[in-house]
């Protein structure tokens, strides 16, 4: 996913130095590696991002790569797409129905990934941006898709890489989808009552934040990130998040004009973006609870870091983990 700046947003000129910086003269790596005995998860990848960061997988020969689509018939679009492109890659490719939108087919497809051998990578990449008000299971839409969902898929695979960590002596690791655009809210639901808090964000009435709901449901990604490794500090499985800046993408394909332009002059292209999922995916264990912003480990905005930012994390994080174990009693026990 693409970060996604708010083109009404007043930029101060060391910022708007660095966005031009990022988009256009930073150099990303090419991926490389050996991923031939692997086996890679990508949510979203029959299109955009997750798609380009699959074919580099294809292209580089892993064992198993699955695709975890919400619609089967674009994901064997894809595969066809990755087989025409590289016609000698040993790749198995699969393709597994994964609809963010519901809990229960977040935990079908994690019993289903129980039995895999081994499962090396995921990359949680499926999300959305909404610009209408509709509600998925307990919560808005992108609340659910972009980070309730995120975190209990993160919950559920944990355990079938941890025991192949220790089943083939190797270090797996799981990537989330960031986005710069976390940067582009100020969380004015962060003064809500206590344990109010996703109440506050999913409150329909509250239509004078919703254009905010994308960047914030990047927010609590990174908060929720930075809480696993907190209070986790020793991972088998590493988790850090990846922002890819801002690209050519099906994402914010109705966002208007203003972001049109802005993508026209600044974006990169699909594939280039991709590489910053990719990097994260291969990082090992000191990358835990990181954001990697440009394929270099960065710091995410002030009000992650920043002393009230802790607050409100911690807030986050304890109304996070009550909703998950609501959807799974003592699922949120796979994080440690």
């Amino acid at each position: 996913m693409p970060g996604l700046p708010d083109p009404n947003a007043g930029f101060g000129v060391a910022t708007l130095i660095h966005i031009l910086r990022s988009q256009l003269i930073t150099k990303l790596p090419y991926p490389d590696g050996d991923y031939t005995d692997k086996t890679v998860i990508i949510s979203g990848s029959n299109v955009g991002l997750g798609k380009e960061a699959a074919r580099h997988y294809v292209r580089l020969g892993v064992k198993k790569l699955i695709l975890a689509v919400r619609s089967v018939e674009k994901g064997e679009a894809a595969k066809q797409d990755f087989q025409s492109t590289n016609p000698s890659s040993p790749t198995t490719i699969e393709i597994w129905k994964l609809d963010m939108a519901s809990y229960a087919s977040v935990k079908s497809f994690a019993k289903r990934a129980e039995g895999l051998d081994r499962l090396d990578i995921c990359i949680a990449n499926a999300g959305l941006v909404q610009y209408e008000w509709s509600k998925a299971e307990d919560n808005e839409t992108t609340i659910t898709v972009n980070v309730v969902s995120t975190f209990l898929l993160t919950a559920l695979l944990l355990p079938k890489m941890r025991q192949t960590a220790k089943q083939y002596s190797t270090q797996p690791t799981f990537t989330i989808t960031s986005s710069g655009a976390h940067s582009f809210t100020t969380f004015p639901q962060k003064s809500a009552p206590e344990g109010e808090l996703f109440n506050t964000i999913n409150d329909e009435k509250d239509v004078a934040n919703f254009k905010q709901q994308y960047p914030l449901s990047k927010l609590l990604e990174i908060y929720a990130v930075r809480s696993i490794a907190d209070k986790y500090p020793n991972p088998i499985v590493p988790v850090n998040c990846a922002d890819p800046g801002l690209c050519h993408s099906d994402l914010a394909k109705d966002a208007g004009w203003g972001v049109y332009l802005l993508k026209v002059a600044l974006a990169r292209t699909t594939e280039y973006g991709s590489r910053t999922l990719f990097h994260a995916a291969e990082q090992g264990k000191d990358s835990h609870g990181g954001y990697y912003s440009d394929c270099r480990l960065a710091d995410p905005a002030p009000l992650v870091t920043s002393e009230e930012g802790k607050k409100v994390q911690e807030r986050v994080w304890t109304e996070l983990t009550a909703k998950l174990e609501k959807i799974q009693p003592g699922v949120t026990k796979n994080f440690g």
